[in-house]
């Protein structure tokens, strides 16, 4: 009797991750909806009334609670430095410092990408990145689809942070602190910047030996001088049009930037040094910085109300989880789907399963959505693995190292085709220019992790 209750439970499990991966990669249902409605209707057939579905929902709320809470005051923190100017210096400094050579553009476009992302938010990356470089690129004849793969690469290593979107789901799904989960990924981090770095050179003069032959060709003219400091200038001054044309208007003073750095130092300084939890120490960064930038209370309510559709979302698809973790572990449906895995998966193949998912995260990345990977197949590759005595972090390192690095050549990822359409790209394209890059680049990625004893085998 109780084989066939757990029989039973599987398959209602799995019915439930089948339906909403299959619905959200068809884009037929939001992840909101379908984390919430799918896991209710999975419990109510299986047998569960709405008090136990409740309790169920308490918990799962509970296991997720704090990283919401940080995700809604991370994301404001950074959009209010984001909007005082913070990274503008370091754009134009680095577009003045290529002085036209095409190695030494490749390279910047990687330091750009990867500081840029430090607000975990993709859209503003490219926003801010793509329309300031592009230009540079179109003079010295470089590929749109390099500026692509550079940016996306270097977003992908700096968006292992606790406040990006990746390391919150693991996060979320183990029930641990998301800070935590990151101390072991920070000197994988710098490993990370200096290995894109490296594939950036690389690309460049490869990208520089193309150009050459296109100039011998007689495809395009040699250009043996490009004004950076006229497109330097003309990104000074979009920003500058862009300032002017908010309702809201900031303190300008030129040490406002330090200011701003200090205060966003001293915020992760908070965190890292364990003084207070992320959600405390960015609900004191906020609380810092709208009266340090704005002056008016009107102004400071209108930047949060600018970037709350975008907390306000990441908050609502990680309660959404909350529900269908909540379900799929208070019901044992996922004990009993590992249990059933175990049945039918080789012996051989157990304790190195979060490796070989970790390792095909990237190709994954063009079947699955984000959502899915992390808060269904995650779930269910910990409690299988963990079977075979692999610890729950080194499941969800190898799971999330092999994967981030390919968050921006996924066409579920709504960031990238902003990208697309900021380059004047085509997505098969940029696929095909980037995909076994980037997934190489991943590869490299998960072995330093493994040496650097990040997760066991």
């Amino acid at each position: 009797m109780a084989q066939d209750t757990s029989v039973f439970l599987t398959f209602i499990g799995l019915a439930i991750i089948v339906s909403i991966v299959a619905l959200l990669i068809k884009g037929k249902i939001s992840p909101i909806v379908g984390m919430t409605i799918i896991p209710i209707i999975g419990a109510l057939v299986a047998g569960f009334g709405f008090e136990e579905i409740t309790s169920f929902f308490e918990e799962g709320v509970s296991q997720v609670m704090n990283v919401v809470i940080m995700f809604i005051f991370a994301i404001t923190f950074f959009g209010i430095m984001q909007d005082s100017g913070l990274f503008n210096p370091l754009v134009r400094g680095m577009i003045l410092a290529t002085k036209g050579n095409v190695i030494i553009v490749a390279m910047g476009t990687a330091v750009i990408g990867t500081f840029v992302q430090l607000d975990g938010a993709g859209a503003t990356t490219f926003l801010l990145s793509i329309p300031a470089l592009l230009p540079l690129y179109h003079a010295l004849h470089m590929s749109r689809y390099l500026l692509l793969l550079i940016i996306a690469t270097s977003a992908g290593v700096m968006n292992m942070v606790p406040w990006g979107g990746a390391t919150g789901r693991a996060a979320s799904v183990l029930g641990v602190d998301p800070v935590d989960l990151w101390f072991p990924l920070i000197p994988l981090q710098i490993f990370g910047f200096f290995l894109v770095l490296g594939l950036a050179a690389l690309l460049g003069i490869r990208e520089k030996r193309r150009i050459a032959k296109r100039v011998e060709n007689g495809e395009i003219e040699r250009n043996d001088y490009v004004d950076v400091r006229a497109i330097a200038d003309d990104f000074t001054k979009r920003q500058q049009e862009a300032e002017e044309a908010s309702e809201e208007k900031r303190v300008k003073h030129p040490s406002m930037i330090w200011i701003n750095l200090t205060l966003t130092i001293g915020i992760i300084t908070l965190m890292v040094a364990d003084i207070a939890p992320p959600e405390f120490a960015f609900m004191i960064g906020v609380a810092i910085a709208l009266p340090l930038n704005y002056r008016s209370v009107s102004d400071q309510m209108g930047r949060v109300r600018a970037h709350a559709p975008s907390a306000l979302m990441m908050a609502s698809v990680i309660l959404a989880a909350g529900v269908f973790l909540g379900v799929l572990n208070g019901s044992g449906m996922l004990d009993s789907i590992a249990l059933s895995m175990l049945a039918v998966l080789p012996e051989a193949v157990g304790p190195y399963l979060h490796v070989i998912v970790g390792a095909l995260g990237v190709p994954m990345d063009l079947l699955t959505s984000t959502d899915a990977y992390y808060f269904a197949m995650l779930p269910l590759v910990e409690a299988t693995a963990g079977e075979f005595g692999v610890p729950a972090d080194s499941t969800a390192y190898a799971m999330l190292i092999g994967n981030i690095i390919g968050t921006f050549i996924s066409p579920f990822a709504p960031a990238l085709w902003l990208a697309i359409g900021l380059a004047g790209a085509n997505m098969g394209m940029h696929i095909k220019y980037s995909f076994f890059w980037m997934w190489g680049f991943s590869i490299v990625m998960l072995i330093a992790a493994y040496f650097m004893g990040i997760f066991t085998v």
